[in-house]
């Protein structure tokens, strides 16, 4: 059994949803794939997620842990994510259309859209205690390639998705960070009443 997350807020949270407040993202992850069903209703969180003009500007491309596809796209990580993203139960791409379908024209809400599919997306992870780690760090060109993604879409991020592990599995410095005090800023530094 893993330890508690240590991760909670240090301020007052005692009205965010409880699922708001559990959300973290863990680098130990357990090793066991998810399976199908799991990805297909993970998904489902993502789907119906709001978007400019109903338009649902995203794609994702997921593979699961033990297949050909996982190590092709664990191979794309950078150096530094590789380590720990290598015990996750799934791997998945999250990619936008630049362009509205309806009219051809650039769709300038395009990623903020596909920010709201990626978090509805780790809401539903989290309601099936499946835990979220999103990735910046990946070679877009290697894996644009790999999957041979046309020119009219983005790769975004990468997102690793499994149950949690062990902290002191993990490599250093992995796992200091895991173990860390959960911060952000205060409400006053990010909105005021106008």
């Amino acid at each position: 059994m893993t330890e508690e997350n240590n991760h909670k807020s240090t301020d007052a949270t005692q009205t965010l949803h409880p699922l708001l407040e559990a959300r973290w993202s863990p680098r130990a992850f357990d090793g066991q794939a998810l399976i199908e069903h799991e990805m297909q209703q993970i998904l489902q969180g993502a789907r119906w997620a709001a978007s400019s003009m109903n338009e649902q500007p995203w794609f994702y491309y997921y593979v699961l842990a033990g297949t050909e596809g996982f190590e092709q796209f664990w191979e794309c990580l950078m150096p530094g994510n590789q380590p720990w993203c290598k015990q996750a139960g799934a791997l998945v791409l999250a990619v936008k259309n630049d362009f509205f379908a309806q009219n051809g024209k650039k769709n300038g809400t395009a990623e903020h859209d596909l920010g709201m599919a990626n978090a509805q997306l780790s809401l539903q992870a989290l309601h099936m205690n499946i835990y979220s780690h999103f990735i910046g760090g990946f070679d877009r060109n290697k894996i644009s390639q790999l999957i041979n993604l046309k020119e009219s879409s983005t790769p975004v991020c990468m997102i690793a998705l499994g149950h949690r592990g062990e902290t002191e599995d993990l490599p250093e410095p992995y796992r200091t960070r895991e173990v860390g005090t959960r911060s952000r800023k205060s409400l006053s530094d990010i909105a005021k009443a106008w």
